[in-house]
Parts: structure tokens; sequence; C-alpha cells
């Protein structure tokens, strides 16, 4: 029988192949829900992605924060408005946006990180213009009417990434945190879904790897068991038979449209799972969904 030292063994060696595949690469991971707000779980995500930068991996972390935005427009008597899942982000939501994810929540886990033994540096997409954008445009189709075009305010979608200030900080051994706020050419502040933000980086870098944490255990077929790997033809099918619900639907396009761009694999994974991101990459079984595009790997 293995006792426990064996059994640290074999785990170490069945990592082995895997870490050798991510060596020297990078990997876009957003980090929001649970493991956002349990303690337990946040030291856990520090060491996850410290073990990643220790073994010669190169995490890029984007992070969310609507919890943390509705509890301070709360306390400010700011009412918010959601269209479609999106907040409506007005001139003062907008300010409440910027101050809770630039100026405390990236700030917090820069200095989680920190504490547990990495090189942190929290940025947001106006530090470099590293991410431009444009105002969100969004059209709700309706059977029985025209088309309604809805106005999110300051939502934003990215336009473009600087990749240079992320490979600087990369090349020089940092964990680049990003808050999701871009700018435009005027100056304007945008509040960007950080989901899309993460994909968007992803491409840009040509990461290995694409990940966001949820707070479901990935996606589900309509058995309701995990569906451990999906093609992005198979995706496309589960979307249009209605598989796929509610919040997933982004998420899982989001993936698609990284992958397409020629990210290797993307993950979408439970976050309340400890060391989800470990068990995923270095373990023969996984814990989440993996979306892969096959063309692509051909």
């Amino acid at each position: 029988m293995m006792n426990r030292e064996h059994a640290k063994a074999h785990l170490l060696l069945e990592a082995l192949p895997y870490i050798r595949q991510f060596f020297g690469k990078t990997v876009v991971i957003k980090y929001g829900g649970h493991a956002m707000v349990d303690e337990h779980l946040q030291e856990s995500f520090a060491l996850n992605v410290i073990l990643l930068k220790y073994i010669g991996i190169n995490p890029v972390i984007v992070h969310g924060g609507g919890p943390q935005i509705g509890q301070m427009l709360k306390q400010l008597n700011i009412t918010s408005e959601f269209r479609q899942g999106l907040r409506v982000t007005d001139d003062a939501t907008m300010d409440v946006v910027e101050m809770v994810l630039v100026g405390k929540v990236n700030k917090n886990i820069v200095n989680l990180i920190n504490l547990n033994g990495g090189t942190a540096v929290g940025l947001s997409g106006k530090d470099g213009r590293l991410i431009t954008a444009r105002k969100l445009e969004m059209v709700l189709e309706r059977d029985d009417a025209p088309p309604e075009i809805i106005d999110l305010g300051k939502v934003g979608e990215v336009t473009g990434i600087n990749t240079e200030l992320i490979t600087t900080l990369l090349d020089k051994g940092f964990i680049p945190v990003i808050a999701p706020v871009g700018v435009n050419e005027q100056g304007e502040t945008f509040n960007i879904n950080a989901d899309s933000v993460a994909g968007a980086l992803a491409a840009a870098l040509g990461a290995k790897r694409l990940v966001l944490l949820t707070d479901v255990s990935g996606v589900l077929d309509k058995d309701k068991t995990l569906i451990s790997s999906l093609d992005i033809r198979e995706a496309s099918q589960a979307m249009a038979d209605g598989v796929l619900k509610g919040g997933m639907i982004p998420k899982v396009a989001c993936c698609m449209e990284a992958v397409d761009a020629g990210v290797e694999k993307a993950h979408i994974l439970d976050g309340r799972v400890e060391n989800c991101i470990i068990l995923e990459f270095f373990t023969n079984s996984g814990v989440g969904t993996e979306i892969v595009c096959k063309r692509c790997q051909l």
C-alpha cells in the first residue's frame, strides 16, 4: 500500500510532464467569485499563483469586484441598475467602480500575493494605456417589437492591449494584477467585464491558457453532469440547444473567442475548490471544463 510520502512523490511525478509543457509560457487567470471573498480560498489562490511563477510559468491576473462595488454604492446611497446582467454605469458610479477596483480590490490582491512570497504589481487599464476601450453598444433583439438600444453608460469593450507593458513586467519576474478599467482615445474611463478583459489579454499575449474562476463546477450537460471538455463546435451546439444558461453563456463565448484567436485551451473552474488551478493544470483528471479549438490544433 502506498504511504503518504510515496503518494506525494507520485503526484509530483504526475505533474512533471505538465510542468514541462507550461515552462516559460503565459497563463491568464480571471479571479472572481467566492474565491475572492473566502479568506482561506484567497490564500490558496495566492499560493497557486506563486507556485506557477516559481516553476517557470508566467501568470497574469485579471480580477472582478462586483460585490465590493455593490457594497460601496449601497453605503453611498447610489442605486445600481442592471441591464442584461451588466451594471449601468453613470459618471458617479464610474467613480466608485474605479475607486473600488483600482484603489481597494486590486491592492488587496497584490498585497496578498506579496505577503505569501510572490512579487505582484497592480495595474489598471490606464497604466501605460494598457487597455484601450470604447463604449459598449448593446442592442436587444425582440421578436414582437423593434430592437431596443440599451445605453449602459460608461460600460466598455476592449479595443486594444499594450502587451509590451505586461511582457516587460513578466520578464522582470513580476506577477501583473490587472483591474478591468479601460480608457478611450479621448481619455474617458470605462468599466469592462473582467472575463472579457482576461480573454482579450490571453489572445493578445498568445497565452497558453485562459482560466475563468466561477462559483459553479464548470459547464454542465442537461443532466447536470460536468462536461470535462468541449471544442468550439460542441460549445456552439450547447448554446443553440439551450444547455448553457444565464451567466455561463458569456463565459463560454469568451473562452471560444480566446481559443479561436490562438489560445491553446480555456478553462472554466470552480473557484470554491481549493487549489483548483493546480489540480486542473497538473493532474491527469482535471477538475473543470476545458474548451479547445480542434481545427486550431491540426
